[in-house]
């Protein structure tokens, strides 16, 4: 009889082996389902912007309207990326030696666009009209989280098919009155679920949820 080399607990990592395998193979498909999600992806996305703008100073301690810069944002699809004009409109007078406006005052000077970074940026066979949101009653909040809080814009939302299929199946949650859409601030004073219903009836509000809503 041959003497055993090896002691007979060993027998056992066969089992706890193949277990290990299946596991591994699980935790690797949850792995790569989650860091492929929008969520993950894209939900905290915060690029160094060209000129260090903030958003909580304008929007929100100086109370300047989104539609100051973003002058299309009820009249076409994009909101429009403000010219350098806009920002000279403040920056002629206030602050025109500030170093972090170097970039603003050259391109005031030669016509050469900043080079913005955009950040919430849907994959081109997505077509989202703004225009279409804001003049029915979704305020930006709803999309774009408080901006007027934010030193550096950062993406809130993931922005993916099924969160916006969530808005138009039932756009009770997000309805505000028209007068309030730029206002990040603003708050029901009855349930939003009551408000969203008498401003949907109101508004004639029917979101369509076929492919073609979006893509073209």
């Amino acid at each position: 009889m041959a003497e055993q080399i090896f002691p007979k607990w060993t027998n056992r990592l066969r089992t706890f082996l193949g277990l290990g395998a299946a596991g591994a193979g699980v935790f690797v498909l949850v792995l790569f389902a989650y860091g492929a999600s929008p969520k993950t992806l894209n939900v905290g996305y915060a690029p160094d912007q060209p000129v260090p703008y903030s958003h909580a100073i304008h929007a929100g301690k100086l109370g300047i309207d989104c539609r100051y810069c973003h002058t299309t944002v009820e009249k076409a699809a994009a909101a429009a990326i403000p010219p350098t004009r806009t920002c000279m409109n403040c920056h002629e007078r206030i602050r025109p030696e500030s170093p972090k406006l170097a970039l603003v005052r050259e391109s005031a000077r030669t016509g050469e666009a900043i080079p913005w970074v955009k950040v919430h940026d849907l994959p081109d066979y997505v077509f989202f009209d703004h225009s279409a949101h804001v003049t029915r009653g979704i305020g930006c909040v709803s999309c774009h989280g408080r901006v007027d809080r934010m030193d550096v814009v950062t993406q809130t939302q993931p922005l993916s098919m099924g969160w916006c299929l969530n808005c138009h199946r039932n756009p009770e949650a997000f309805l505000r009155p028209k007068d309030k859409v730029t206002d990040m601030a603003w708050k029901p004073a009855e349930p939003q679920a009551e408000l969203g219903r008498r401003l949907r009836e109101e508004y004639g509000i029917r979101p369509p949820t076929s492919c073609s809503t979006c893509h073209r």
